[in-house]
């Protein structure tokens, strides 16, 4: 009778994914996110929340800071504290729809400029993010991602509750 069974371990050799795929599957959540930014109504976007959640705006700059700063130290191992992000980037705080999306395009070009700084034998390097917050840089990078899947979803529920279709979550170019 043969032997079905399957192992629970892999050789270590084993890649799932390469580091230019893991980049590219960030990015496109990054470009379903910034059409959501898109689509939610200027007059809204600062001040607009449902059930005592914050305002798109701020998850916006969440994941803003977490991304900016989180390239920038998994690159140069220097983490930048949150509220650095836009003296890092020399942009003022936000205060209009446009305003928010040039920040959007300043990180998004950060990522892609800081991504190949990341030492190819490092994602499995152990750090402190920011300080205080133990992983290895893919178990970091999946929390940065989750945490942004999780706001743009709030920011579903906020565009559908004002009438607007959300875009497409799995169109990712």
């Amino acid at each position: 009778m043969e032997n079905n069974t399957l192992t629970a371990t892999a050789p270590a050799t084993e890649v799932i994914i390469n580091r230019e795929q893991l980049l590219e599957h960030w990015q496109g959540h990054r470009k379903v996110t910034r059409r959501a930014i898109e689509k939610f109504p200027a007059d809204q976007l600062f001040s607009y929340s449902v059930g005592g959640m914050r305002p798109f705006s701020e998850l916006i700059m969440e994941m803003l800071r977490i991304a900016s700063s989180g390239v920038h130290g998994f690159a140069t191992g220097e983490w930048l504290q949150m509220a650095d992000l836009l003296k890092h980037t020399g942009l003022t705080a936000p205060t209009s729809k446009e305003e928010l999306l040039q920040l959007w395009d300043v990180v998004t070009t950060q990522i892609d400029d800081y991504w190949p700084r990341i030492a190819p034998d490092g994602f499995h390097t152990t750090m402190k993010a920011f300080g205080q917050y133990e992983g290895t840089i893919t178990s970091l990078l999946f929390y940065f991602i989750d945490n942004e899947i999780h706001h743009r979803g709030q920011g579903f529920v906020y565009l559908r509750s004002l009438g607007i279709e959300p875009p497409f979550f799995w169109d990712r170019n």
